[in-house]
């Protein structure tokens, strides 16, 4: 039987929403004689999320500066509740009640995968992103598509980046501790298929 596995699905979320999860997993770690000794303290965590909720609240005006501020407070966040998620997987060893007892969330099976699996890694220099995504049967090119700071509220917003033969697509020049979203559509000879779910990257 596998075991069950600490997900990160809350990297996918609003930064409400990331904000709201935190605090919970910040309480419910908070004493629990389960996880007597995390890799990151609670002081420091809540330090982050506190951080998070000002940034949200400042943003709220979508200024660039302030939309700036939270991007860099949602990655520092992100970072330190990885860093958590990894120290409850390697306690709980699998234990389903121990996993939610931290707070967060578990998964027997991975995630289902998109016909399109697309991966976003550091590239060759400062500021630049590597995209690759696996080839299509009668793939003939592929569409890379990119926005940054948050998901679109709209399909139409996103903004092609390239097309290539090519299943790899570098892009430079981008916002250094930025978020960016990309996906990827395969065009085949009956059209372009459906765009791959989007991968978010911190841009370094």
């Amino acid at each position: 039987m596998k075991k069950s596995k600490v997900t990160v699905d809350f990297i996918k979320f609003s930064p409400i929403n990331k904000a709201n999860h935190y605090h919970t997993v910040i309480n419910d770690m908070t004493n629990n004689p389960l996880f007597p000794t995390p890799d990151v303290s609670m002081d420091d965590a809540q330090k982050v999320v506190d951080a998070l909720d000002k940034a949200i609240f400042a943003a709220a005006d979508g200024g660039h500066l302030a939309m700036s501020a939270l991007n860099d407070a949602v990655a520092a966040a992100d970072a330190v509740f990885r860093i958590l998620a990894a120290y409850v997987e390697r306690i709980a060893l699998g234990d389903e009640t121990s996993i939610l007892s931290s707070g967060f969330h578990f998964s027997k099976h991975p995630a289902p995968r998109n016909k399109e699996i697309l991966v976003a890694k550091d590239g060759t220099h400062s500021g630049s992103v590597l995209l690759d995504t696996l080839r299509v049967d009668r793939g003939v090119v592929y569409v890379w598509q990119m926005y940054k700071g948050k998901l679109p509220d709209n399909d139409s917003d996103w903004v092609q980046i390239g097309i290539t033969t090519q299943t790899s697509f570098e892009i430079s020049h981008l916002d250094i501790a930025n978020i960016y979203y990309f996906r990827v559509a395969a065009v085949t000879p009956d059209g372009i298929q459906d765009f791959s779910a989007p991968v978010m990257k911190v841009v370094q």
